[in-house]
């Protein structure tokens, strides 16, 4: 692939462009508002000059409400060999198309499972895919040139490809993403009219659960606009495990023993349900997940603090398989979560404490 044309300049199409154009692929970028496909082509995605001739493949970079009609647009105009979209719904788009009486054999739904809570191109970086699973859907109809073209994007970006169907796709996403955001804002929304003594209790965990309902929300409206039976069929799920965990621990609240009991079985079995499901997320490299042992270190929130541990960490000769921070609320100071293999531990405790570090327990 020589040309591209990216129509989009967000987040993941500039971000797209950039590893393309780092590649030494001649990307051409177009957007609804020209001052964004100027942005992205400052940043070296490209240029927002329009291509002389047909490109080899549009990547199409729209939220999903616009990709049929973006990828109608581009294809009746002929302004490339091959077509795809990178929007986060499959199924949708792709019969939309072929409600228009489209040619499909040109064209691939694709799905990079990449993001942040910033969007735009200012917030788009060259690596955002690297490692990635970037979710093709190719039918019976899909040429197979053009498949070898979205191939070679995912290549040319280092991420991995995964091959699907598209409305399986969209049920896997709405497990595995659009769920989990909605839930997380639910979370989060319960701490707008906290108590300030509350929200100053914040630890790791609401941290961890609430992350993503940073994202914005016109963003989400139109995501979940594209997929809200499959997202609606998981949240239902949740629901009635909500209900019953509600019961459960209004059990707890009873007088009666044997209620008492049951709620707290209640409680156990979905807590260990939990464990069960959060043991089946890949781990590291996309390999079984593995058991590894945390060594906490106290650190003074200065320059040069992580780098020194994990120098220490290096002489020691041992491997920091995750890192977590947890900042001390009100203090300059902050525990580094080191996570390593459980027979590590001894030896890297051992020399972060020769080294000065304090290790918490």
């Amino acid at each position: 692939m020589r040309t591209a044309l990216v129509i989009g300049t967000g987040l993941i199409g500039t971000s797209a462009a950039l590893a393309l154009a780092g590649r030494g692929v001649a990307v051409h970028l177009v957007d609804h508002d020209p001052e964004r496909a100027r942005t992205a082509a400052a940043l070296g995605a490209g240029t927002d000059d329009p291509p002389e001739g047909r490109v080899d493949l549009a990547i199409v970079a729209v939220p999903p409400a616009h990709v049929a009609g973006a990828l109608a647009d581009a294809m009746r105009g002929g302004v490339a060999r091959g077509y795809l979209d990178v929007a986060s719904v499959k199924g949708g788009p792709r019969r939309e198309l072929a409600a228009l009486g489209l040619d499909l054999s040109g064209y691939i739904g694709t799905h990079p499972m990449a993001g942040k809570e910033r969007s735009g191109p200012l917030a788009a970086t060259a690596d955002l895919f690297e490692g990635r699973p970037w979710v093709l859907t190719p039918t019976r109809e899909t040429d197979t040139e053009v498949l070898n073209l979205a191939l070679e994007v995912v290549a040319l970006c280092r991420a991995v490809p995964v091959v699907m169907d598209a409305d399986a796709h969209d049920r896997a996403v709405a497990l595995v993403s659009h769920t989990p955001q909605l839930i997380s804002s639910m979370v989060a929304a319960r701490l707008e009219e906290a108590d300030d003594t509350a929200v100053r209790l914040c630890g790791q965990g609401i941290r961890d659960v609430t992350r993503i309902a940073a994202s914005d929300p016109r963003m989400w409206v139109e995501i979940l606009t594209a997929n809200p039976g499959p997202v609606a069929d998981v949240l239902a799920g949740v629901a009635a495990d909500l209900d019953e965990t509600v019961q459960a621990l209004r059990a707890l609240q009873s007088s009666d023993e044997s209620k008492r009991q049951g709620g707290a079985e209640g409680i156990e079995d979905v807590l260990r349900r939990g464990n069960a499901g959060r043991s089946r997320v890949p781990g590291k490299h996309g390999a079984a997940p593995a058991s590894y042992e945390v060594v906490a270190v106290l650190i003074s929130d200065q320059p040069g603090e992580l780098a020194r541990i994990f120098a220490d960490a290096g002489r020691a000769g041992v491997n920091i398989e995750d890192v977590r921070i947890e900042h001390a609320t009100g203090q300059q100071a902050g525990l580094v979560q080191l996570m390593v293999e459980p027979a590590a531990a001894p030896t890297l405790t051992a020399a972060l404490r020769e080294r000065g570090w304090s290790i918490r327990q």
